[in-house]
């Protein structure tokens, strides 16, 4: 079977399938590190990088456990998360999982979470979706929600009353508090639009720097409950701007807030930024819109969708704050160092793994296009280093068939993603890599030729000047 590497006119004329690795890329014993994945693996050899990337690489590769498909406990998971979206992740799982267990289980837990606050709205969803499967204790308590309607309107028009009272009276401090109460009782009823409207007509109010921070993350908070990025980035952008209120703490949940924001829009290199640059402050405090495996997770797949690897080494990889996240999610962390390390099989064997748990992720929804443009950064790194492929060769690397390689080839070629040709008979793809020699001597004389054009003008110039040969503009009569 033919290697990976640069062929010289010698091999050519000898063997045209033989090529070698280029010394400067690999350092191999022997070309069966190449050809067997496993034993490349096992050996811990094939990186980018020899130098140790952590204490986990350097264990032997062949005896370490590969993560499996097991189901996601949804009860752990749950309780990573508190508030509403605790719920709508619940909800969420219910309607995208196949499985009618973990289906059962996410709606027995949220109808319990539901039950503890006043959205009756979202009550009557998750009992039509249970329909009695869960026995009577979770069929429809109508008592309960009138009881609960009811005091909601009491409740309402109280703070209607007590707002109304403060306007009257003009305290600025009273009617920001007033409309801070009212948004509140809002969001915990589900009118998530009115509490946006309430929370925004505080900033009219705001007398300091930490009011104006509040309302921010209150309408960021709402914002991303509702799926309104838009509205997320510019109340990002509008607490960055006070700086003198900002803490390490509200920076990080406004870094994670803005990182959703670009990962709902597939930014994914602005949301690696937003997610790599959250600090070790942050803990448990956001867990009403992220935990801290979240940012490990979204922060991780987006690097390796969009960092090349000199990035990845030094904002993943070489990043202490992050590492700390990464070691929440052994799985991602693992996945990411294959990647580096070029181990692209086990990388990929790692995120098919993955794949049926984070597609119940809720702001993972576009995980498929996620997936491909790690793939493809996969494969076009593959290839990178050198002038010649065996596809053979690669397919075994990616666990896949050479038909379907030819085609992911081809994609990215018309894509522009590679510069490459295939030769379908013969099964090797050709790098087109540009002549830098040629390109650089194209360039100095290009610069020299403009050089002389100028000069010869400015001379021309200095000697008409000098004879007095200049047209003079003619005078208006």
């Amino acid at each position: 079977m033919a290697s990976l590497g640069k062929l010289n006119s010698s091999q050519m004329q000898t063997n045209p399938n033989s090529v070698k690795f280029p010394s400067s890329i690999f350092d191999m014993d022997d070309e069966d590190d190449v050809s067997n994945p496993e034993q490349m693996y096992g050996n811990g050899v094939g990186g980018v990088d020899d130098a140790p990337l952590s204490s986990t690489l350097t264990t032997t590769r062949k005896n370490r456990p590969i993560i499996s498909s097991e189901q996601l406990d949804i009860e752990s998971y749950a309780g990573l998360y508190t508030g509403r979206t605790k719920i709508m992740r619940l909800i969420f799982i219910a309607d995208h999982c196949d499985n009618p267990g973990m289906q059962l289980e996410a709606l027995r837990i949220a109808h319990d979470e539901i039950k503890k606050g006043e959205n009756t709205q979202l009550y009557r969803e998750v009992v039509q979706k249970i329909d009695g499967r869960l026995g009577p204790n979770y069929s429809m308590d109508a008592t309960w929600c009138n009881m609960v309607d009811r005091k909601a309107e009491q409740r309402k028009e109280k703070l209607e009353n007590e707002l109304n009272a403060y306007k009257t009276n003009l305290i600025k401090e009273s009617i920001r508090m007033g409309y801070n109460d009212l948004g509140d009782f809002y969001d915990a009823h589900g009118a998530l639009a009115d509490a946006f409207k309430s929370y925004v007509r505080t900033r009219d109010y705001c007398t300091t720097s930490k009011h104006i921070i509040q309302m921010c993350l209150s309408a960021i908070l709402v914002s991303i409950e509702m799926g309104q990025f838009t509205h997320v980035t510019s109340y990002v952008s509008k607490a960055e701007r006070t700086l003198e209120a900002l803490d390490p703490l509200t920076v990080d949940k406004l870094r994670c807030a803005a990182g959703l924001a670009h990962l709902a829009a597939k930014k994914y290199k602005l949301a690696a930024r937003k997610f790599l640059e959250v600090g070790p402050e942050l803990g448990n405090s956001y867990n009403e819109v992220i935990s801290s495996q979240d940012v490990a997770t979204y922060g991780g797949l987006c690097a390796l969708a969009s960092f090349d690897q000199t990035e990845l080494k030094s904002k993943v990889i070489d990043n202490i704050n992050f590492r700390n996240f990464l070691e929440l999610v052994p799985e991602v962390r693992e996945l990411i160092h294959d990647f580096y390390s070029s181990h692209y099989a086990s990388c990929l064997e790692y995120l098919g793994n993955l794949k049926t748990n984070l597609m119940l992720d809720m702001h993972l929804h576009h995980v498929e296009t996620l997936y491909d443009q790690i793939r493809n950064k996969a494969l076009a790194q593959y290839t990178h280093p050198f002038l010649s492929v065996d596809m053979r060769m690669m397919a075994d690397a990616f666990k896949t068939s050479i038909a379907v390689l030819e085609k992911e080839r081809e994609a990215l070629i018309t894509d522009n993603q590679i510069q490459a040709r295939i030769d379908s008979h013969n099964k090797i793809l050709y790098a087109r890599h540009a002549d830098e020699r040629n390109a650089t001597f194209q360039r100095v004389l290009q610069t020299g030729n403009e050089f002389d054009r100028d000069v010869r003008a400015m001379l021309l110039r200095a000697n008409l000047l000098k004879h007095d040969y200049y047209l003079r503009a003619s005078s208006k009569i």
